[in-house]
């Protein structure tokens, strides 16, 4: 649950912009999920972006939210909390924050990153702890990643079976490489009709939560918005879904084949 969550608001979220001269996204955009694991309605996810600035900066302010509900929530509790806030201009990361309890499993990080440093300070708050790494003006953390990607690549150039890749950062396991392999096009059947998606292949870890590393796999629409419309991965134990649910305050149409 936790890694499936986490990568909703990257992965479950990496849409490719077409023209460059549009943007994917706007304030105001809202995104909600509702997350099946085997029968069950395991919980709901959403994702909102607001205006804000930052030292006089103007910046986004998206907040992720995820919680269980119903049958799931009395067997295991879960209540997440991500943010981030990205320059407008350049889409760099400026903070995020990590604030989650699943199950007993608690974390409470919050990331600064100071470009003319070079640095980004993590604060573990939960341990007391601070560690400091050396960036790149191409860094991302877990939610600026989602809105970068949609903004920066062009779908007309994506080649079935290459990968796209971006430098990462949102925890203390330090600075990695995500890896996202281009399936293809595919039409799912959605509660809003049918709908052209691009799909990919998120490479995760396999072991305590995913079964395999090729466990996951990601569905976003094929048009100038690129949101996620549907997730599935093989866990260590069953499988989850998680399907577009709701959606306000899109940027542009949303398109759906008509029969």
């Amino acid at each position: 649950m936790k890694k499936l969550y986490i990568l909703l608001f990257i992965l479950s979220s990496f849409a490719l912009q077409a023209q460059h001269k549009k943007t994917a996204f706007k304030s105001g955009e809202w995104l909600k999920f509702r997350i099946h694991y085997g029968f069950i309605n395991a919980s709901f996810a959403t994702l909102q972006l607001k205006n804000q600035k930052i030292d006089g900066v103007p910046v986004y302010h998206v907040v992720g939210k995820g919680r269980t509900t119903g049958l799931a929530r009395a067997f295991y509790k879960v209540d997440d909390r991500y943010e981030s806030y990205f320059e407008k201009q350049t889409g760099k990361p400026r903070k995020f924050v990590r604030k989650i309890n699943e199950g007993g499993y608690k974390k409470d990080v919050e990331i600064k990153f100071d470009y003319q440093k070079r640095n980004a300070e993590l604060n573990d708050k939960k341990n007391k702890k601070k560690f400091n790494f050396t960036i790149q003006d191409d860094i991302q953390d877990l939610l600026s990643a989602f809105y970068h990607i949609r903004n920066n690549y062009n779908t007309s150039e994506l080649v079935v079976g290459e990968s796209i890749k971006l430098n990462m950062l949102y925890d203390d396991d330090g600075i990695f490489k995500f890896k996202l392999k281009y399936l293809g096009k595919e039409v799912l059947k959605t509660k809003y009709g049918k709908v052209e998606c691009l799909k990919f292949r998120p490479y995760v870890q396999s072991g305590r939560v995913f079964k395999e590393k090729e466990s996951l796999s990601l569905w976003v629409s094929n048009d100038l918005n690129k949101i996620p419309i549907r997730i599935k991965a093989n866990l260590a134990v069953g499988s989850i879904k998680a399907d577009l649910d709701g959606y306000n305050g899109l940027k542009n149409q949303f398109k759906i084949i008509m029969d």
